[in-house]
């Protein structure tokens, strides 16, 4: 099984994303990351899709959504053409004995501390899911008091726009 990276531009209008998450759901297929943003322009919102299956699955996936009045366009996201982001908000016990190594690790990482508390921080990193993923490794032995992620988003490289 392989993670597959969908950009999906639709119509901007209500129910758009009932009727793509509908279809995840009556066909089984999970959806493993989700982000949706209004585009530059108003009447066009674009979706991030993660999805985890083999290619027929992903053929399949495309198929349905095509089928979709809402749906203007579709496409699969290449790793090595793609710039491909995730944010993270990671709140980490912080005491005076290991404050100190916890800011080096996010100077090191290149996180931002954007709350600080007298036992806590609140850490804010972006970057690609290993990097996030190897961060929260770095900072579970001084306790992860809470931690959310974001949806993947990505975008062609180059030249190249959705349409």
């Amino acid at each position: 099984m392989e993670k597959y990276v969908l950009s999906v531009l639709v119509d901007n209008h209500a129910g758009v994303l009932s009727r793509v998450s509908g279809l995840f759901s009556r066909r089984g297929y999970n959806i493993d990351s989700l982000t949706v943003c209004e585009t530059g322009d108003p009447t066009k919102s674009r979706m991030t899709i993660v999805v985890t299956g083999d290619e027929y699955i992903l053929e399949q996936i495309e198929k349905q959504l095509s089928k979709l009045v809402e749906v203007i366009s579709i496409e699969h996201c290449d790793p090595a053409k793609t710039t491909q982001r995730q944010t993270a908000l990671i709140k980490v016990k912080a005491s005076g004995t290991n404050r100190s190594v916890i800011i080096e690790l996010c100077n090191i990482y290149r996180a931002h501390i954007i709350d600080v508390a007298e036992n806590s921080l609140i850490i804010e990193t972006t970057g690609s899911e290993d990097k996030i993923g190897s961060l929260i490794r770095m900072l579970e032995p001084y306790g992860i008091l809470e931690m959310l992620k974001s949806g993947l988003v990505a975008m062609d490289r180059g030249e190249k726009v959705i349409r």
